[in-house]
């Protein structure tokens, strides 16, 4: 199944990977401000719904400045390997810069998540972590994460969600749509970054739906947790034997 992007939404990789290499300085920062701090919990609980073993490898796709995969270094006590792979290379200095601040030894790797570079079957977990919703082809890059994945191997993908669930719904609706922008325009002065933010979440499939489309790539069960009152979700996948 491949659908086009909606109406509206310009997903072009050239158009993306400019878009995060503009807003590269001040990422964390916004990151921080944005959610009040919960997207380092919920970052947190990736690495430990992964649950990195020792001698494992692990994949961290659309890492960004790193911060999940040196939770899931974190996790496993140093003693899982890490990759973290991004197609933006602002994100990933920023982040080669933070692994060593902290002494902690991540590699890099510039990656496509259309095409990535590494053979089939090369690593034992996989997280991604508010990247997935930026691919172009949204079912072509699933399957290229559960091509790299072992049989066995599990994927853990954190996203927001269209439609936050319970009493703060209104609340959180009105932050994401009015907020998250205006605060994004005034801290990075991008407007057009931080539009982008509300409208792809909107347009993004529901949980169940984006489910059955891991599903679809080849992952044989999807567990899906909601978190802080369904504002994210976190999918946690394992691929199926072959």
């Amino acid at each position: 199944m491949n659908e086009a992007p909606p109406p509206g939404i310009d997903k072009a990789a050239g158009k993306i990977q400019a878009m995060f290499s503009r807003i590269a300085p001040r990422y964390d920062l916004l990151n921080r401000l944005l959610s009040g701090g919960t997207d380092v919990a919920w970052r947190k609980e990736a690495a430990r719904l992964l649950a990195p073993l020792p001698g494992e490898v692990h994949l961290d796709l659309c890492s960004g400045t790193g911060d999940l995969a040196l939770a899931v270094a974190k996790r496993s006590g140093g003693r899982a390997r890490v990759v973290a792979a991004d197609f933006t290379f602002e994100m990933l200095a920023i982040g080669q810069e933070k692994f060593r601040r902290r002494g902690v030894p991540i590699p890099e790797a510039g990656a496509d998540g259309l095409r990535l570079p590494f053979p089939d079957a090369t690593f034992d977990g996989a997280t991604a972590a508010f990247g997935v919703r930026n691919f172009e082809d949204l079912d072509r890059g699933l399957r290229e994460l559960c091509r790299v994945l072992k049989p066995g191997g599990r994927l853990v993908v954190l996203e927001f969600t269209p439609e936050p669930t319970g009493p703060f719904a209104p609340l959180v609706r009105f932050h994401v749509r009015t907020l998250v922008p205006f605060l994004g325009q005034l801290v990075s002065r991008d407007s057009s970054a931080y539009q982008y933010l509300p409208d792809s979440v909107g347009r993004w499939p529901a949980p169940e739906a984006l489910s059955e489309r891991m599903r679809s790539a080849g992952f044989a069960a999807v567990d899906v947790r909601l978190l802080s009152f369904g504002i994210a979700a976190a999918h946690v996948a394992r691929k199926g034997a072959p």
